[in-house]
């Protein structure tokens, strides 16, 4: 079977962020694109995980497989690993036999454990405020010769520009989903504001101040409370009990 050309990978890498629905989704094909790759590289049955961080969230790891996803879990958490030192310095590292490689022995424990022999630790390409990485897993020592390691990372620069694209579009859906959810509050309010004006007789200064008294005596927030409002109106109450 012939090798997928960069431009054919990128396009089904392309095809992968129209077909997801977020971010998570996307790191779950994406490992398992990842996996599929260097199988055929290797001829032998490779799993993938994969870690992105993000300034301010919390960093989301998804895999090919259960046994990926958890084993790239499980580097996060005792915090020691290839797929952490490939993040660190920003190039690829190998661990090429669990039972001989004398480094990351909690981590090596855990992989040995788990039938794992061998590992590699692809990082991604993407900008100071997030950074992401591919772990590669397979079941037999000296796995990830020279060539399968040219092919992860030709693969990881497609990969890296894939998923910033993908990045961008979330942080613009959640941008607009912001939006939209800062117009519904505001139209609630006004809406509030406009009931306890006609109630009150008051102007629309006066009835936002009396709404934001109201939410701070209430520790209540303020569209909450604007929302109560034209709930009791909605019910057929008299008054909102605000007064000027």
């Amino acid at each position: 079977m012939a090798t997928p050309s960069k431009d054919e990978q990128f396009v089904k890498l392309h095809d992968l962020i129209i077909g997801s629905t977020n971010v998570s989704d996307f790191l779950t094909e994406l490992s398992t694109v990842a996996a599929a790759t260097l199988s055929e590289s290797a001829g032998t049955h490779i799993e993938c995980g994969v870690t992105l961080r993000r300034r301010k969230r919390s960093t989301t790891v998804a895999g090919s497989s259960e046994r990926a996803r958890e084993l790239d879990a499980l580097e996060q958490d005792l915090g020691q690993g290839p797929c952490l030192t490939a993040l660190e310095s920003m190039s690829f590292v190998v661990l090429p036999d669990v039972e001989t490689d004398t480094r990351w022995p909690e981590y090596r424990k855990v992989l040995a454990e788990n039938g794992c022999r061998s590992v590699l630790g692809v990082p991604l390409a993407l900008d100071q405020n997030q950074s992401a990485a591919l772990n590669f897993f397979a079941n037999q020592p000296g796995v990830f010769s020279e060539a399968v390691i040219s092919r992860a990372e030709g693969f990881a620069d497609l990969a890296g520009r894939a998923l910033r694209l993908a990045l961008r579009i979330a942080d613009a859906q959640n941008l607009a989903e912001d939006l939209s959810a800062a117009m519904q509050n505001r139209t609630t309010i006004d809406l509030a504001c406009g009931v306890i004006m006609a109630q009150n007789r008051c102007s629309q200064d006066e009835a936002i101040a009396l709404l934001t008294k109201a939410s701070s005596h209430r520790n209540q927030k303020l569209r909450d409370l604007a929302a109560e409002v034209l709930a009791r109106v909605s019910d057929g109450a008299v008054n909102t009990h605000f007064e000027p």
